[in-house]
């Protein structure tokens, strides 16, 4: 029997090499990763000093840091295929329809999924398709004529994508030859593009990102995003390191973003951010306070850290940081937050249609960060969706503020996620978050005697614990927020005679399979975890039969879970 390469370790080759790859075409990228690795340490130190017992080895850190989100652009529907099948390859399959054609003044012409794996995926790329019918009758043409005569995919990663579907897997020499394909071409910055007065009349138009797409001869990466612990200090160091800052706003910024950090981790956070420490380890931590003096030395070896040599960011080239963090805020820990350098602007050659060339320099590229939170249910979106509509409207009336005094801009807009409740306990008590549940030994040993089916009465009891999900996909209107940013650009009417309607189904039907909704992960996952709790207590036949068929078609609509393996409980 053959046995062929696991998928995931593939995934994290290939990861590993589009960083590298990313890292020898944009510096200030591997700058930004040291940046990274810098901040997460000092929070790991100040955990380990937080929590006796706690600790994090310089590999274990990496590999914690080098969780990556990319992404990517696509011009045609048959190159999109291509794009899936080629994902499908490193066990990752789309998840989410996300429309941005349909985001309001932040409008873009693309509609995406994300590829990632279902269950504890480590690596993501939202995945993006340009909608040519976006545009007026001659744009379109010229755009699609143009896209027509490319060829991005070769043809002997066509022949090893084909392999591998035909065998379910790629031997390892196989699948080397196909990353090697992935990092030489298909998603290769090679700084050449086609029809320059294509490009200009786009970018002129408001259409920067189309241009980006239409113009090139690749699907390069516009970002590869690192996972930070602490988004705060990150983006102040990373500001200071750009020259934006100096020494001691950034030694106060410091000290005002570890003593909140500090006072507000706690084990929820560490089961959150470190996959390799169990969960029952965590439970056992006794916490301690810090030393009046521990953040300010903290802070002052961050400082003297950040002035070595190999950080002086501000000497490449750059454009500076972006004015204000997407997402919640700093103090809501739901979903996710984004920040990023912003796009770099570099030199492209342009090839027109009459052979003639023309230099010229074009902007996309940029640097992202993220820092991921727990996944909401659908009360809990319901109600980001509208603390986050208050914020951005604030955010419009003065948007100057972020700049000119970003501390107090934070603390406004800390203000419209008000209503959130900012523990997991809280959170989950409340229906906002979902979590997975687990029967204590207390809770086995007391099995039979247990009259409540009501779980956070059970956790109180010490019968249950739980570990909060967390959100691993994308919330559209921050992408959009972090293109509008670089592109200098806030979104752009249609240009059709009638704007299009676009929809899930027609995604799917270009893509060949079908997406998956990420809800019916997560509320699966929590479905599943409950019944079992429950079958544990020995309390699963006290749920009335309303909840447990709730529960089950939960955990038989999930598409974490083999469908025959999960068989409907009596």
């Amino acid at each position: 029997m053959t046995v062929y390469a696991d998928k995931i370790a593939l995934q994290n080759r290939l990861f590993a090499e589009l960083s590298s790859m990313f890292g020898r075409e944009v510096p200030l990228y591997d700058k930004s990763l040291l940046v990274n690795e810098v901040t997460n340490r000092t929070v790991c130190d100040l955990l380990a000093a937080m929590f006796p017992g706690f600790s994090v080895s310089d590999a274990e850190l990496e590999k914690t840091s080098s969780e990556r989100h990319g992404a990517i652009r696509i011009g045609r529907r048959d190159e999109y295929r291509w794009v899936a099948r080629f994902f499908a390859c490193f066990g990752m399959e789309p998840h989410n329809y996300y429309d941005t054609t349909d985001i309001g003044p932040k409008s873009q012409p693309i509609i995406a999924t994300a590829f990632r794996s279902t269950t504890g995926p480590e690596h993501r790329i939202f995945t993006s398709l340009l909608q040519t019918d976006y545009f007026d009758d001659e744009t379109q043409a010229r755009i699609e004529q143009l896209l027509s005569t490319r060829q991005v995919f070769p043809d002997d990663a066509k022949r090893l994508i084909e392999r591998s579907e035909a065998q379910g897997g790629l031997s390892e020499d196989d699948a080397t030859q196909l990353i090697a394909h992935a990092t030489d071409r298909i998603f290769k910055w090679t700084g050449r593009a086609r029809d320059h007065k294509l490009y200009t009349d786009l970018c002129e138009t408001g259409f920067k990102l189309a241009a980006d797409i239409a113009c090139f001869e690749s699907h390069h990466l516009n970002h590869l995003t690192p996972n930070t612990l602490c988004m705060d200090l990150y983006t102040a160091a990373m500001r200071h390191c750009l020259g934006e800052i100096d020494a001691q706003a950034f030694r106060e910024r410091a000290v005002t973003v570890l003593t909140r950090f500090t006072q507000n981790a706690d084990r929820d956070y560490l089961k959150l951010s470190f996959k390799h420490v169990s969960n029952g380890a965590i439970d056992s931590y006794e916490h301690q306070p810090l030393s009046a003096g521990a953040i300010e030395e903290a802070a002052d070896a961050l400082v003297d850290r950040l002035s070595k040599s190999d950080l002086e960011l501000w000497k490449l080239n750059h454009a500076g940081f972006k004015d204000s963090t997407e997402g919640p805020a700093w103090d809501t820990p739901v979903l996710l937050r984004q920040d990023a350098y912003k796009a770099l602007t570099e030199p492209v050659m342009f090839t027109n249609p009459d052979g003639t060339t023309v230099e010229s320099v074009h902007t996309a590229r940029f640097g992202e960060i993220e820092q991921r939170f727990y996944a909401t249910t659908p009360e809990g979106r319901t109600l980001y969706d509208r603390c986050l509509g208050e914020a951005e409207a604030a955010k419009a009336d003065h948007p100057q503020l972020a700049k000119t005094d970003p501390e107090a801009w934070e603390a406004e807009y800390s203000s419209y996620f008000a209503d959130f409740p900012k523990t997991l306990p809280e959170l989950l008590r409340s229906g906002l978050v979902y979590a997975s549940y687990s029967p204590t030994d207390a809770g086995k040993a007391a099995a039979g005697n247990i009259g409540t089916t009501d779980i956070h009465e059970l956790v109180e009891r010490g019968y249950a614990t739980y570990e909060g999900l967390r959100y691993e996909d994308f919330l559209p209107v921050s992408a959009a927020g972090i293109f509008a940013s670089n592109l200098n650009q806030y979104g752009t009417k249609s240009t059709a005679k009638t704007k299009p309607t676009y929809s899930r189904a027609m995604l799917e039907d270009i893509i060949g399979r079908p997406i998956i909704d990420t809800d019916a992960v997560y509320r699966g996952l929590w479905a599943k975890s409950l019944l079992d709790t429950y079958e544990a207590l020995g309390v699963l036949q006290q749920l009335d039969n309303a909840t447990r068929d709730d529960l089950q078609t939960a955990v038989d609509r999930c598409p974490a879970f083999d469908r025959g393996a999960v068989a409907a409980r009596a």
